[in-house]
């Protein structure tokens, strides 16, 4: 009797360490992988013959249900047989005449831990057989396929939350091509994100979580605001605008002028606390939910939300002639009687270029366009020296001004686009040129100032005006973030990533790193509140020293 209990008691010991229970993310994470491969890959689910959302949606309860590692292999295997045979053709041999960018593919998790051998060939096979687009990248490219399907997903729902989950993941996963150098990897972030994807009491836990999961691209192009009747909460804001100077938060704009004058808030007015916290935790606290490339535009980027507050009375501590003083605010609505004054992002009207004291001239990039530039290189010409100010973001004018700082052409970047006959895959591209053999270009001193506002068309345009040889740049760390935006809209959620990767001519990378100053500079407390231009007056120097 001993002897028959010991050996079942092995038997068993040994059914159950040969089928383990997996646990739902493990089933979900691997089935995310699966499902955007044959998204991309397969040829009934990359041509659109079949619903591959649909699909996923009827699948989704039989992947729950399963219990094992081989009931959930099997479930996949057979769901890629129900789709038909692939058609196995010859080799696919490598584009003539393409160099391709292989820093962001990666399909090594064919051999997940999960999948049977069997599955795994199945696989390979795929993407040895793989579907070859007729796409165009440049004219219409639709990665996420079908976009429409996911604005009237009820998001309440666990099973239509997956789905966004899945089409928004790899979509990134396949085509955003900066995946490489995300801080975190892509995989990690799937696995964090799914359990409270899963988990989401209503459609605001559902969106705060794919709200944090956007944060992990490290993409400062990345924007991700919230609408939509089910989640939105008017929020009331601080009358001004700032910027974060060692873990204070100093007012560099009014918005609201009433408003501001009411709480005697100025320009240098510095901010230390609110409602008890000090900037720094608050900078902590909204980390996982701003996305920026790098630090510095993380820092302005955050200011928003920390000057943001679904609250009417709002507790401030400000620090004035080294003495903390705190005071008890009402933060209003933009949409209340006070909503002509606060115009968030609002370029205010400027001169577009100007002649300063010594003969320098001076272009505000942000207000300056094309049709302007004749007017403005007659006004400039014979100065010693032009300052562009591209702490803004610029109106297009890259080509008229870069013809008239250059003597001849030059290429000033190459870009890299995704190859749609090979997801995950990119190619390089020739990039653009500025200038002309112009003789009568000009010969006196380029001087561009930029810094953390400096975004995406501002960079591309400094690395433009770095050609002309007599440039030198003044600042600090630009946004970080180049190349076109892909916006992307769904029911109650917005969202925004790049889509084409952009380099200098012998590839050395500006996402996440931004244009390096030749010389930094950044505005201090002290400089704000005595009203100085500390980034101008360096650039100032620097024309009449050469230092």
């Amino acid at each position: 009797m001993k002897k028959i209990t010991l050996f079942l008691f092995i038997t068993f010991s040994q059914i159950t360490f040969c089928a383990p229970k997996i646990t739902e993310t493990e089933k979900l994470f691997a089935t995310c992988k699966v499902w955007g491969f044959l998204k991309y890959y397969h040829p009934k689910a990359a041509s659109g013959e079949v619903n591959w959302d649909k699909q996923l949606l009827e699948k989704l309860p039989k992947i729950e249900k399963a219990q094992t590692k081989e009931e959930f292999s099997l479930l996949l295997e057979n769901w890629i047989d129900d789709l038909g045979p692939v058609k196995e053709i010859a080799p696919i041999p490598a584009p003539k005449d393409v160099e391709l960018f292989d820093k962001n593919f990666d399909l090594s998790w064919f051999n997940n831990k999960l999948f049977s051998k069997k599955l795994s060939k199945k696989l390979k096979f795929i993407e040895e057989n793989r579907f070859q687009s007729n796409e165009d990248f440049e004219h219409g490219f639709d990665g996420l396929k079908m976009t429409k399907n996911y604005f009237d997903l009820d998001y309440n729902n666990k099973d239509s939350r997956i789905l966004m989950l899945f089409a928004y993941w790899n979509l990134i996963e396949y085509y955003f091509p900066y995946k490489y150098i995300m801080d975190q990897k892509w995989d990690l972030s799937l696995e964090q994100s799914l359990p409270s994807i899963a988990d989401a009491k209503n459609e605001a836990d559902f969106y705060l979580a794919l709200k944090k999961l956007t944060s992990k691209l490290n993409d400062s192009h990345v924007e991700t605001p919230i609408y939509g009747p089910t989640v939105y909460r008017s929020l009331n804001h601080f009358p001004a605008a700032g910027k974060i100077i060692d873990d204070k938060l100093v007012i560099t704009e009014i918005l609201g002028d009433s408003l501001a004058e009411a709480d005697n808030i100025k320009i240098g007015t510095v901010i230390t606390k609110i409602n008890g916290k000090t900037i720094k935790e608050l900078i902590e606290q909204n980390r996982d939910l701003v996305c920026a490339s790098n630090e510095a535009k993380l820092l302005d980027k955050v200011v928003y939300r920390i000057l943001s507050t679904d609250q009417d009375n709002v507790s401030v501590e400000f620090l004035k002639d080294g003495k903390y003083e705190i005071k008890n605010m009402i933060w209003h609505d933009y949409h209340d009687s006070h909503r002509n004054e606060f115009k968030k992002g609002a370029v205010k009207p400027k001169e577009k270029f100007k002649l300063l004291d010594n003969n320098v001239g001076y272009v505000n990039m942000g207000a300056i366009k094309p049709k302007n530039i004749p007017d403005m290189i007659d006004a400039l010409k014979s100065t010693k020296a032009i300052v562009f100010d591209m702490r803004n973001y610029p109106n297009g004018t890259w080509k008229e001004i870069s013809d008239f700082l250059n003597a001849e052409e030059k290429k000033f970047c190459d870009y890299t686009e995704p190859y749609l006959n090979y997801p995950g895959k990119y190619k390089w591209v020739d990039g653009r040129k500025c200038g002309f053999n112009n003789k009568d270009n000009y010969k006196g001193k380029a001087i561009v100032l930029l810094n953390e506002k400096s975004l995406s068309q501002s960079e591309w345009t400094a690395m433009c005006f770095q050609t002309a040889g007599n440039t030198t740049i003044i600042g600090s760390q630009t946004a970080g973030t180049d190349g076109n935006a892909v916006d992307l809209d769904f029911k109650g959620f917005h969202t925004r990533y790049t889509g084409l990767g952009v380099y200098y001519p012998d590839r050395r990378e500006a996402q996440r790193i931004g244009i390096v100053p030749d010389i930094e500079v950044k505005p201090t407390i002290k400089g704000i509140q005595e009203g100085k231009d500390e980034v101008l007056d360096r650039a100032l120097l620097f024309i009449e020293t050469g230092k």
